[in-house]
């Protein structure tokens, strides 16, 4: 038999198992990782909606808090009053201040009659959110004939 003579270089197979564990390990460590970022993603993912949550939430109780004053002016009779007032509401996101004030409006028709009669109401709302003081405001006309 004719032979090269090169010596053969094999490896053992023990030696081969101990590369492929080694691949194995790094293939584990990776997918760990990837699923590691991806949990992290996730839970940060919740922390935002439950942020979203709380701060639809809290808008939505200053919203009913004006709509409601807005109704009492409304269906109270007379003239609302022109000086103005600050109210305090507690509210489970801390206090509410409410703002309220309110002017006789001098329009004018089209033909010129005068319609001093119709007042406009200003409600403002202010709070505090972490350290930011925030607010929210509606305007509307009443109408009390005198």
């Amino acid at each position: 038999m004719w032979r090269d003579n090169k010596p053969e270089i094999r490896k053992s197979k023990f030696e081969n198992r101990k590369f492929r564990a080694g691949f194995a390990l790094y293939e584990v460590l990776i997918g760990l990782t990837i699923f590691l970022v991806g949990v992290l993603a996730l839970g940060r993912a919740v922390e935002n909606c439950l942020n979203a949550s709380t701060l639809s939430a809290e808008e939505d109780r200053i919203r009913e808090i004006l709509s409601n004053r807005m109704a009492e002016i409304q269906t109270t009779p007379g003239p609302p009053d022109e000086s103005p007032s600050t109210l305090k509401i507690v509210t489970g996101y801390g206090p509410v201040r409410l703002l309220q004030k309110s002017a006789r409006q001098n329009l004018k028709e089209e033909n010129g009659t005068l319609l001093d009669s119709i007042y406009l109401v200003t409600l403002t709302a202010k709070w505090t959110r972490g350290a930011v003081e925030q607010s929210k405001g509606i305007q509307f006309y009443v109408y009390r004939p005198g």
